[in-house]
């Protein structure tokens, strides 16, 4: 009997272990979570995705062409993605699916289920690349697969080639946001796009000796490619032919849009009359600006002479689709000031422009240029931006930009406060490299901003914690610092911002510093944000500027001092026109003459003199942001890349997203900055780290050995007394 119990009741306890395994493990499934240990949370979703993927209404497909087995580094880019898209399903809703397909070859063969999935990738748009991989201390060099397609609704988007982790979050996020905007779009469009090819067909006769055998064949395949993309984009395309040739009244719209026209001579031997000929693309949709598509590219080279290539057939499909994201404006507006000489965002190859930070935005969204001296700010743009203005505004203008924040939108500014002259070199005479002469600009907006209590000072900012440049070997090798272009700091950057957190350096160049008046802040009810500032090792340029690397020498550290260079302000702005009389619009900014006062109708006057008007000017603004840098050069190319991977390029898109209420994208965005630079420490604290794992280090060894040896030596002593007792 006692056996029997006994072993009833191990089996008893055993069914009780059991039914808590189980009710463990169910827990584990129902109450999941997981914890990120990293500091920057690398491995897991920002809000953002989170966000993104939950809220998705249509169903959303992730197919994702990789070969396996691939090597360092590429193998843990494949394991990265796989985690990642794991992630994004734990936070998505149903419409969420993601699948791998194996494009991979088998000992060196490829199965009929990999050359499936691999013409399967090639019909999506994914080629392999060719990658290097080391075997057995030989360098070979290998095609993989390593990209992926999302295929949302009809609409497709492809990330051809992942050979890198780094912000492969915020390129599959804000692709799915694209995707999502493109839908909500084009479902909203009350008419169709129109598609239309300007070509004449008189080209034909001279296609033969430009070498575009393939040109006559031009109009099917424009056709074919836009009914292809139809499908996609829920049959909002409608195409049409214009022939010139056969409608000489369609001259008009060619020049009109600039499309290309080409002219030839008769050439009696081939029996060729001379003639004229325009070719491009139109797309157009209702009152947006049109956009023209050139399909032909004419290369003159010296000696050989002019080439013509048309356009690849192959690519056609995406080009005219790129081109209809750009019109209907699926990203969100954002104005640019692209009169009063700010800086390019389309320069020639004689300006020094911003054609990067261009591109950079065009990816996330749609700019709008604003001309003051044209027109007014158009209605809905959240944000307007304003980058090294070098020419006055107007009273009238400066009414409409102040007016433009009181109805709570953003200003964001780059003031350059002297403009860079070069002197021209005198005939007959010798010069000594002189440099350029710096000119002062006072463009008005400074009256603006002095209201509302932030100054941008007339003067450089110079920092010993610089740019170090590369000194030739011919002119004595070294480097020397260009004080002018001050690096900032990890501890100079504001933290208690969080579109600033994962920024840890970056480098600024001729930029001025700011001044708050804190009194005004406070009367005007707003709130100020600094930034970042210089070091403490850093001072101002005053009077007569001259940047040149060999004059310029350091003051007395007394006279050195951190200067702030980057602000936000927010809050109910006080418009600066408030209890004034509101600016008139001059005759010349209208575009028309002054009508003649002599023909002025008096008892229309009268009538006039009695009307009031309200609500013309609005004095106390709604909430809103003016974020002040007192440069315009932090935009150029030379500081910022076109694919976003530089620290500064985060920064300014950082800002820019702060500034239009996306700033978990920005978070995102910074996550996995790989700019990680150590602490800057002083002299004396270098040489005591750097004694200490010389010295030190043996030191404390010898110390533990010592110590072990005596705690073993008088354990022993103990022993041996127990003993002789």
């Amino acid at each position: 009997m006692g056996g029997v119990k006994k072993g009833s009741g191990e089996l008893f306890r055993f069914l009780i272990y059991l039914i808590i395994v189980i009710l463990i493990n169910v827990a584990g499934i129902t109450l999941f979570f997981r914890i990120d240990l990293t500091s920057n949370n690398i491995y897991s979703i920002s809000e953002a995705s989170q966000g993104v993927v939950s809220t998705l209404s249509e169903p959303l497909t992730i197919n994702v062409f990789f070969t396996k087995n691939l090597p360092a580094p590429h193998n843990n880019t494949e394991r990265y993605l796989r985690d990642l898209l794991e992630e994004y399903a734990v936070y998505a809703n149903r419409y969420f699916n993601f699948r791998f397909y194996d494009v991979s070859p088998e000992l060196g063969e490829v199965t009929e289920e990999a050359g499936e999935n691999q013409e399967l990738a090639r019909s999506f748009g994914i080629s392999p690349v060719q990658i290097q991989a080391i075997e057995k201390d030989e360098v070979k060099f290998q095609r993989a697969y390593m990209g992926l397609v999302m295929i949302h609704g009809d609409i497709i988007e492809r990330i051809p080639t992942l050979t890198s982790t780094d912000g492969l979050e915020y390129r599959i996020t804000t692709a799915i946001q694209k995707l999502n905007n493109k839908v909500s779009a084009l479902l909203n469009l009350k008419e169709k796009i129109q598609i239309k090819l300007i070509f004449s067909s008189s080209l034909n006769t001279i296609a033969p000796f430009m070498r575009l055998d393939k040109l006559p064949d031009l109009p099917k395949a424009i056709e074919d490619a836009v009914a292809k993309l139809n499908e996609k984009l829920y049959g909002k395309l409608e195409y049409s032919y214009l022939d010139p040739s056969k409608d000489p009244g369609l001259d008009a719209l060619a020049q009109k849009h600039n499309i290309m026209n080409l002219t030839w001579p008769a050439i009696p031997q081939n029996h060729i009359e001379a003639g004229k000929g325009s070719i491009g693309l139109l797309i157009e949709y209702a009152d947006k600006k049109a956009i023209s598509v050139p399909l032909l590219q004419v290369i003159r080279i010296p000696i050989i002479g002019t080439n013509y290539n048309l356009i690849d057939m192959d690519d056609l499909d995406a080009m005219i689709n790129e081109n209809v994201e750009s019109l209907i404006g699926i990203n969100e507006d954002i104005g640019y000031l692209a009169d009063h000489g700010t800086l390019s965002l389309y320069p020639t190859q004689e300006e020094d422009g911003a054609a990067n930070f261009q591109a950079l935005m065009s990816q996330t969204y749609s700019i709008n240029d604003v001309n003051l001296k044209e027109g007014g700010i158009p209605a809905g743009l959240r944000s307007l931006i304003i980058a090294g203005p070098k020419e006055p505004f107007s009273e009238y203008e400066l009414f409409q930009l102040d007016q433009f924040l009181m109805r709570g939108n953003n200003l964001i500014l780059f003031l350059d406060q002297f403009n860079e002259i070069m002197q021209p070199n005198q005939p007959g005479m010798m010069q000594f490299n002189q440099g350029p002469v710096y000119v002062p600009i006072n463009t008005g907006i400074e009256k603006l901003l002095d209201h509302y209590g932030v100054t941008v000072k007339k003067s450089y900012v110079m920092d010993e914690n610089c740019y170090q440049q590369q000194v030739p070997s011919n002119m004595g090798g070294g480097v020397q610092p260009l004080y002018f272009a001050p690096i900032i700091q990890n501890e100079s950057i504001n933290k208690d911002l969080d579109f600033l957190k994962n920024i840890k350096g970056f480098i600024t160049i001729r930029i001025s510093p700011l001044e708050i008046n804190a009194e005004r802040i406070k009367e005007n009810g707003l709130q100020a944000h600094e930034l970042f500032s210089s070091s403490k090792k850093s001072w101002e340029m005053t009077g007569r500027i001259n940047l040149n690397p060999m004059m310029n020498r350091p003051p007395h550290p007394e006279e050195q001092q951190s200067l702030p260079l980057a602000y936000v302000l927010e809050g109910g702005f006080p418009s600066y026109f408030a209890g004034k009389p509101i600016p008139e619009k001059k005759a010349e900014e209208e575009g028309t003459e002054k009508p003649d006062e002599t023909k002025t109708d008096n008892e229309s006057d009268g009538v006039l003199s009695k009307i009031e008007g309200q609500g013309e000017i609005i004095t106390t603004g709604r909430p809103a942001k003016i974020l002040l840098i007192g440069s315009s050069a932090i935009l150029k190319d030379n500081i910022i890349d076109a694919q976003g991977q530089r620290i500064n390029s985060s920064l300014v898109m950082n800002m820019l997203d702060y500034m239009n209420n996306r700033e978990s994208i920005a978070v995102m965005r910074g996550k996995e900055q790989l700019f990680n630079p150590l602490a800057d420490i002083g002299a004396a604290a270098k040489t005591f780290v750097k004694s200490f794992n010389i010295i030190g280090l043996p030191i404390l060894v010898v110390l533990f050995g010592l110590l072990v040896w005596f705690l073993r030596h008088s354990r022993k002593k103990r022993i041996q007394a127990m003993f002789q007792k």
